[in-house]
């Protein structure tokens, strides 16, 4: 009898757990840290739903966000391509209007967005922080763009590599760029990595994003640090919708995609600092010390050797702690140690140097 009662307490438990899941009730985090004073938000600033080419209501995309351990969205349907217009009614502001009280229950920051949609080139453009999107509905891209800085909106520029035979910085986005009309570009759009526009964002200073552009439902069942969604890193002065703002437009972002963190050279390190933990050695011969690191980050740290100690390769695995044996010279009171975060990229193909000393004393 005990026995059997276990076994339904069990199968009751198992059913409960996977109920939550369905209804968006647990949320896995994920684990970046704050840095620099700042706040860390988890971001996705570019997704769909049927209310232009999406496949999904509006709510799902705000249960996604939260199960996915996401702190901000934006739902951005097109403008001019309107797929279901036969099924859904063309209503620029519904999809916002929608998910906004879900997105409050779940706490998570909801901007009010829209895509610009044009042929490439000039390409698409994603409008954050706009009030009336109606007001954007016009053929002309320039007039597009004004009417959205009118509305102090921040605009950047959607997958620039996606048409491979029409890709490139054109004239337009010199007009858009030199009339502060273009504030970002995503270097990452779902599972696509441009280095052209990773190279464009540090030569112009434009905002580092990284978004999904999802149009079908999310899904990925658990966030590893190979397999999780796109996601743009915003280090804000607080969770708020305003800071987020702030923050982009300062340009403090960080691009998550697959194992890999883009970004300025200060950010990376800071993230680099705040996550890795030396502890002090706790074995030591003439020649050799042991010593371990702890990695309270999301992703796996690819590390090579820049210097001539320590190992020539060195993974920290993620939310992990790591044994590390190095030779010393006898008597050696430091260890200094100089690597290369090859996952850490601070312009295309560079890793982020970084060096740390352990006391031997």
């Amino acid at each position: 009898m005990k026995n059997s009662r276990k076994a339904l307490l069990f199968v009751v438990l198992v059913q409960l757990v996977f109920s939550a899941f369905a209804t968006g009730r647990v949320r896995r985090e994920i684990n970046f840290p704050d840095i620099l004073g700042f706040k860390t938000l988890k971001c996705d600033f570019h997704m769909h739903t049927v209310f232009s080419d999406g496949t999904v209501w509006p709510t799902v995309r705000v249960d996604e966000a939260w199960r996915e351990g996401l702190d901000a969205i934006s739902i951005t349907d097109h403008i001019e391509y309107q797929p279901h217009k036969q099924d859904v009614p063309t209503n620029f502001e519904r999809s916002y209007e929608i998910a906004r009280s879900g997105a409050r229950e779940k706490n998570i920051l909801l901007i009010k967005a829209a895509e610009i949609t044009r042929d490439t080139p000039p390409g698409h453009f994603n409008v954050l922080y706009v009030e009336d999107i109606n007001a954007l509905n016009t053929e002309d891209l320039i007039e597009a763009a004004k009417a959205a800085d009118a509305q102090k909106a921040f605009i950047f520029w959607n997958h620039p590599g996606w048409k491979p035979d029409r890709k490139g910085w054109f004239d337009i986005h010199t007009q858009l760029y030199e009339n502060k009309l273009m504030h970002g570009i995503e270097v990452v759009n779902g599972d696509s990595y441009y280095p052209e526009a990773h190279q464009w964002a540090l030569e112009k200073n434009l905002t580092i994003l990284g978004n999904t552009d999802i149009h079908q439902p999310a899904l990925g069942s658990q966030t590893t640090t190979e397999n999780h969604r796109t996601m743009t890193l915003v280090f804000a002065r607080q969770r708020n919708a305003e800071a987020v703002k702030e923050a982009l437009t300062e340009g403090r972002t960080a691009v998550w995609f697959e194992n890999q963190l883009i970004g300025k050279s200060e950010y990376l390190q800071a993230i680099f600092r705040e996550s890795v933990e030396i502890g002090k050695p706790h074995h030591r011969t003439k020649s050799a010390i042991w010593v371990t690191i702890r990695n309270d980050s999301a992703i796996d740290i690819d590390m090579e050797r820049a210097g001539t100690q320590g190992p020539e390769k060195l993974t920290l695995p993620a939310n992990a702690t790591t044994l590390l044996r190095s030779s010393i010279e006898e008597g050696a009171e430091q260890l200094k140690l100089s690597y290369v975060v090859r996952n850490f990229l601070i312009a295309p193909e560079k890793g982020l140097p970084i060096e740390f000393t352990i006391d031997l004393r």
